[in-house]
Parts: C-alpha cells; structure tokens; sequence
C-alpha cells in the first residue's frame, strides 16, 4: 500500500515548476492560419482566371476550317474573304453584335463583294433556341432566311422569356414578313431541320466554339461582341 501511494504522490503535478507560458502559441499560431488563408486565396484566385480564360477565349483556337456546306449566307459566293458567325437567336450578345458590328460588316465588306457571310446555328441556350434556329431554316425554305433572321434580332427579347421563343408565336412572327404560315407551320411542327440545326452546335464545339457569337474570318476566330473596329482589322488584313 505505501508503494502504491508513493506512485500516486510521485504522479500529482508538481506544482513548484513554472507554467507553459501558452502565449507563446499566438504568434506562431497566427501566422499559420494566416499562410493557410493566404494559401487559399491563391488557390481561388487562380481557379476564377483559368475558368475566365476559358469561357472568354482568351485562348481561342486559331486558323480553324469550317465546313460551309449549305449554310444561308449573304454576299458573292466567290469572294475571297469568307465570314461565318455561330449564333443563337435567343443571346443577347449575338443580337448586340447584330445591331453593332454585322450591319457594317454586311454594308462595307458583304454588299461591296469582297467578303460573304454564312450564318451558323449555336443553339445552346435550351429547346427554345433550337425552335428559333428551325424556324429559320423554315423560312429559309421560302427564301427568307435573312427577313426571318433579322426580324429575330430586331425584336429579340429577353433571354429567360421562354414564351416569346414558342412554335405557336415564332409561327405568328413568319406572317409578320409575309411567308406562307401554313408552309412555315407544317415545316416547324415536323421538326423537319431540328437535325440540321444540332449538327451546326456540334460542328461549332469541334471548332472550338464555347459561347455566342463567335465569328471565324477566313478560319481566324472573333469571340463575342467585338466592336467593329476589331473585325474591320482582320477582315482588311485578309
């Protein structure tokens, strides 16, 4: 028993040492947890740029072929400078390109005949814009693909209206330029180019396109709504 209570004497703390003084924690501490924050931080700040690289184009692929096959287009169909646009109707910065840059483009380099501008479906913005890109080629087949696609842009509406993009309004929208709408509506309602307007989306992604509008001249790539100024440099030096 007085062996057992030696041990047990032997094990209280010994309260004639000094204590640890903790305080001498805090600044290695912090520093620490400050270099794993800061470690952190980088870690997102490098993610948020590699992700806006990509979904900008900072690093777009360049002299891309693209395969104009039977694409509406505008212009001499001989001219050196080829221009193709992979849009959605539904973009708001495809109809800003429209308003801003295209009708320029059209007006010095499409209408003078020295470049001609073929139209590309990229409906990716869901099942309404793969509607518009039908209704398109509907009118297309009345030939009024550019009336249609113009009137598209020059009324566009906001991109969460879903209504505005329906078979039942895009159907109204051909009367407003005058097609046959029982043609145009036997032609919408079959689905008849939604094929045609799936393997243009699939067509742009093996070319590298990520987002609308983007514009390839003579293969060269422009992403998104550029100002005039920038297409009128590539275009001049081609």
């Amino acid at each position: 028993m007085n062996e057992n209570f030696e041990l047990s004497e032997n094990m209280v703390e010994d309260k004639t040492k000094p204590d640890f003084d903790k305080t001498k924690l805090i600044l290695p501490g912090s520093i620490l947890i400050a270099a794993v924050l800061i470690s952190s931080s980088l870690l997102y700040v490098n993610y948020v740029k590699f992700s806006t690289a990509q979904i900008g184009g900072n690093n777009p692929p360049q002299n891309t072929q693209i395969n104009i096959d039977d694409s509406p287009y505008l212009g001499n169909k001989n001219a050196k400078i080829t221009i193709v646009e992979f849009a959605d109707f539904r973009c708001p910065f495809c109809g800003r390109f429209f308003q801003d840059s295209e009708k320029q483009i059209i007006t010095n380099y499409v209408n003078t005949g020295k470049a001609k501008f073929v139209f590309k479906h990229y409906a990716f913005l869901g099942q309404e814009s793969v509607w518009a890109g039908e209704a398109a080629e509907c009118a297309k087949e009345q030939g009024k693909f550019w009336e249609y696609h113009d009137w598209l842009f020059n009324n566009q509406a906001s991109e969460s209206d879903l209504v505005y993009y329906s078979k039942v309004n895009l159907i109204k929208y051909a009367d407003k330029i005058g097609l046959n709408t029982s043609q145009f509506s036997l032609c919408l309602n079959s689905d008849k180019y939604s094929e045609q307007v799936k393997a243009d989306l699939r067509q742009g992604q093996s070319a590298g396109v990520t987002g609308t509008p983007t514009v390839f001249i003579n293969g060269k790539v422009v992403i998104g709504a550029q100002p005039f100024s920038v297409f009128k440099s590539i275009i001049d030096g081609e």
